[in-house]
């Protein structure tokens, strides 16, 4: 089969690969008919993110048709239709019977290597790295699905790929965002990073009943799209982002905050932002964390700090005294996309929000190498890559 692989930083290639088979009895092949370029995979392509190995097979954010299910998968059946959560779950352990889908006990075959790294592993991810189990990506013809009675969101053929593709990570990442806020009807809640994640945590916010949005970017187009969900857009290369927060909030500061930005911070005309650069060229620190900072600082005291944007590792000069002196909770996590994605769904189905919206180019899979690009240099305003195998 085809399939997107890495090769090392900025270099993706489109390849002939073996096709997945069988492995366990609780696998299923599925024939992925939509796949998306997620931002995380931009972490993979810089190469933040450790334990990858030449020739992996990318791509976590992808839905297609059952092909074929080993003799103990129940609940599927060949010809479904279906969307892959990126968290591979078992169900049985204990973490997934309390909902922590994102931290499965089971699904990490590298678990030992993850125990070394991050002290205790989280669950398997698709095309993630060995930390998260080395399993082939869906930015591919065909990927084998572990535990797939568990990890697997059947979709309606009424609705089309765009509208439920981002059911496996995106939709819900945004939603579990805006959720660990605990958003009040008075509250402001302010994203940092407009990006497709972003997208999604301006419109979780609205539709849970922010009296405010704001939506922090320094892309036009990005910040016309937050705007159309409901957002008062924020350009940090026109205004001061203090300045502007505080006029908003009438000098007490958001409540509620969302770093959909994550490793990858970048605001070239801010001191720490340039200092975190020349670390990370030396080696003595993983991540940018601008925005972290930032909303340790701008955030009223008692609000929540929610982080869906990807750490890698090591960050340096986080203001730990203003953290706890102004009381502020942290919430943070991969994604449990199985705790959501019903009443997503059913939000989809209903009308209620439309997913497509993010959408802004579509290709082949063998353009995924150029799309690569164009996402992370966001050429003609890219917000989000659907390719199509």
């Amino acid at each position: 089969m085809k399939a997107l692989c890495w090769h090392g930083k900025n270099d993706i290639r489109y390849e002939t690969v073996p096709d997945p088979r069988i492995e366990d009895p609780r696998d299923a092949i599925i024939n992925v008919s939509s796949c998306a370029i997620c931002g995380s995979d931009l972490h993979l392509f810089h190469h933040f993110i450790p334990a990858m190995e030449s020739g992996d097979v990318v791509g976590h954010e992808f839905m297609g048709e059952v092909m074929e299910v080993g003799a103990e998968t129940r609940d599927l059946k060949v010809g479904d239709r279906v969307v892959v959560p990126f968290t591979i779950t078992c169900g049985d352990c204990e973490q997934c019977r309390r909902g922590n889908f994102s931290l499965c006990e089971r699904s990490n075959r590298n678990k030992a290597l993850a125990d070394k790294v991050f002290g205790h592993a989280g669950a398997g991810l698709f095309g993630y790295s060995h930390l998260t189990g080395g399993y082939a990506g869906g930015q591919a013809e065909y990927v084998r699905v572990p535990f797939a009675d568990n990890t697997h969101v059947k979709v309606p053929d009424s609705l089309t790929d765009e509208q439920v593709l981002f059911l496996g990570d995106i939709f819900p990442t945004g939603w579990q965002a805006a959720v660990q806020c605990d958003i009040e009807p008075t509250d402001t809640v302010v994203v940092w990073g407009a990006g497709p994640v972003g997208q999604f945590c301006v419109r979780s916010a609205v539709l849970l009943g922010a009296e405010q949005v704001v939506a922090i970017d320094n892309v036009p187009e990005r910040l016309a799209m937050a705007e159309a969900g409901g957002a008062i857009a924020l350009n940090f290369d026109e205004e001061s982002v203090l300045a502007r927060l505080q006029e908003l909030t009438q000098g007490k500061g958001p409540e509620k905050c969302i770093d959909a930005v994550g490793l990858e911070s970048h605001v070239p005309r801010s001191i720490d932002s340039v200092y975190d650069r020349f670390k990370q060229a030396m080696m003595l620190e993983n991540d940018r964390a601008h925005v972290l900072r930032e909303m340790i600082y701008v955030c009223r005291p008692g609000g929540i700090l929610s982080i869906p944007g990807v750490y890698g590792g090591l960050i340096d000069k986080v203001p730990m005294g203003p953290l706890m002196n102004k009381g502020l909770t942290v919430r943070t996590g991969q994604t449990h996309v199985k705790r959501w994605t019903d009443e997503l769904l059913s939000l989809i189905d209903d009308g209620q929000i439309d997913p497509s919206f993010v959408v802004t180019h579509s290709a082949g899979l063998e353009q995924g190498p150029d799309m690569y690009n164009t996402f992370r240099d966001k050429q003609d305003g890219c917000v989000k890559v659907v390719l199509k195998p």
